[in-house]
């Protein structure tokens, strides 16, 4: 077997560190673990990909998106009720987002009727459930944004043209994402908590799935070179 189909000892021993970071911060709630996810996925990306990081626009803004969403985790973990720290949080959330869908684009298509379907549902889903339960109307118009690009990230995603073992793991990741955003906005604005068991671990997933499928993208390169 061709040993660039397989996963090489140090992204092993980092996906590892992942999954007992994501275990040591659900049990804790101390926020350098909370964070470690994605800045171990941002190590992991950078060393993967480290001999041709001027050719890999698309991994640099998805460990960009990895960045702000670290930084929304410290504002979200910060806030004690504060809607300005969440705001913040949620506009760091947002460039995590972008940064997502910035890289389904540059490596796809964004597949319009599935987008416009999960719309559909999304947007019945915020007016008939969140926008009543938001006092706030600039949150709300931030949270409704929010909802579009979260949705169009997933519709690109799936537009994704890559091998399945590049684009599945991240189209994944991508739709966690949003399922564990679903969970925050029932707790925060509906305060629905009957599932928030399943916040962190989907999110921590998510980041997982994302920096698997970046490796294996790394791997098809080093094939070409």
């Amino acid at each position: 077997m061709n040993d660039k189909h397989l996963i090489k000892p140090w992204f092993a021993i980092l996906l590892l560190m992942q999954l007992v970071v994501a275990g040591i911060a659900i049990a804790t709630d101390i926020i350098y673990f909370k964070i470690g996810v994605a800045g171990l996925g941002i190590i992991a990306l950078m060393y993967a990909h480290k001999h041709h990081l001027n050719k890999v626009l698309d991994v640099w803004v998805v460990a960009i998106a990895f960045g702000a969403s670290m930084v929304g985790d410290c504002f979200l973990s910060s806030m004690n009720g504060n809607s300005s720290m969440f705001m913040i949080g949620i506009a760091f959330y947002l460039l995590a987002h972008i940064g997502y869908l910035l890289f389904s684009v540059l490596n796809g298509i964004i597949k319009r009727g599935l987008t416009v379907g999960i719309l559909i549902a999304f947007l019945i889903f915020y007016f008939l459930a969140l926008y009543p339960s938001i006092p706030d109307k600039l949150l709300a118009l931030i949270v409704l944004f929010y909802l579009v690009v979260s949705c169009v990230s997933v519709g690109a995603a799936f537009g994704i043209k890559a091998c399945p073992k590049v684009k599945w793991p991240f189209v994944i990741g991508i739709a966690l994402v949003l399922f564990s955003d679903t969970i925050i906005s029932l707790k925060e604005f509906v305060k629905y908590n009957s599932l928030d068991f399943m916040i962190l671990p989907t999110y921590y997933l998510a980041q997982i799935g994302i920096t698997l499928g970046l490796y294996y993208k790394s791997l098809r390169k080093e094939m070409h070179l």
